[in-house]
């Protein structure tokens, strides 16, 4: 085969089916995932926040596909660090889930709870004492 034969018109469509299917792939992705973060965060807002890991996997799905997407969130991290670090922890490969929604409980109780009726803060002193520095 001569490289003459390889610019024949059949070839190069050839070469370029696998390019246009992952370009709609890429799309596919891109509004199923924003599908999903839509639903997630309407569940989100639900009493029971089963919304939480269909947005995160949305999330998943629209940054792993889109790099303008991916630049939006790289800035808004920066420009909210407080914020996107949780979604950061469960975007990882093996995510923190009980750690973030652990900080997410004490978040969201020091924001609406008053100080005296905080629970969680209380259970998590009951169970999980400070530990003290052994005397060497």
């Amino acid at each position: 085969m001569s490289l003459v034969s390889l610019r024949t018109p059949a070839f190069v469509r050839a070469a370029a089916a696998p390019e246009r299917w992952r370009a709609v792939l890429r799309a596919a992705s891109i509004v199923g995932g924003s599908i999903l973060m839509a639903v997630g965060f309407v569940g989100a807002l639900l009493p029971f926040h089963l919304g939480v890991p269909v947005l995160v996997i949305g999330l998943v799905m629209v940054l792993r596909s889109s790099h303008q997407a991916r630049r939006q969130f790289i800035g808004l991290q920066r420009r909210h660090p407080k914020i996107v670090f949780p979604i950061r922890r469960l975007l990882r490969r093996e995510p923190e889930v009980l750690p973030v929604a652990w900080q997410q409980v004490l978040r969201m109780e020091r924001l609406v709870v008053p100080r005296r009726w905080r629970p969680a803060r209380a259970l998590r002193r009951r169970f999980f004492p400070k530990r003290r520095m052994a005397a060497i």
